[in-house]
């Protein structure tokens, strides 16, 4: 499994750092924002299979798209989530880590139109993020085409789910996993 580093990463100094100290990707969130060269330098000096733009978004008020926020989610930048993806992805990301800030915490599963709508975007592997509270979601986000992957926070650190769980239960829906 690949082992991914985030928070606090502002400068390829900072890149270097975490890569040497044993992570195989660091992931960009608000530094990318503020500093968008830093996926397009990231990605030169170590490749775009080491830099993950790491995208926390929220749908507008209108319902017409999502906006990027930072700084967990307190700060809407007013840039739409859609283009600034394809903009990283253009820059060199190779991953995204998506986080539905509409859905994070609420345990009612993934945010499966925002998923879709950045999968229909870019063709890099996309990691869902925020939302899930049962089994089921990790099945649908997987039965949809929603995501390459699927992370959750809460389910394993109060452990009501365990990963073991979450994987007999996926390779009981025929989705596949490695045991």
């Amino acid at each position: 499994m690949p082992f991914t580093v985030g928070g606090g990463i502002r400068t390829t100094d900072d890149i270097r750092a975490i890569l040497r100290a044993g992570a195989d990707k660091v992931s960009l969130n608000s530094a990318a924002v503020r500093n968008p060269q830093l996926l397009s330098d990231g990605a030169k000096m170590f490749g775009n299979q080491c830099i993950v733009l790491a995208v926390d978004g929220r749908k507008r008020t209108d319902g017409k798209g999502w906006n990027v926020v930072i700084n967990g989610g307190r700060i809407d930048t007013g840039i739409d989530a859609i283009e600034w993806i394809k903009d990283g992805v253009n820059r060199g990301a190779g991953e995204i880590l998506l986080t539905s800030m509409d859905a994070d915490g609420t345990k009612a599963g993934y945010d499966i139109p925002f998923l879709k709508a950045v999968r229909n975007a870019v063709s890099v592997p996309v990691i869902a993020s925020g939302g899930c509270g049962s089994l089921a979601h990790f099945a649908q986000v997987f039965e949809e085409d929603a995501a390459d992957a699927a992370l959750a926070a809460s389910l394993f650190h109060y452990g009501e789910l365990s990963v073991g769980e979450v994987k007999a239960y996926l390779k009981e829906k025929g989705i596949p996993v490695r045991l």
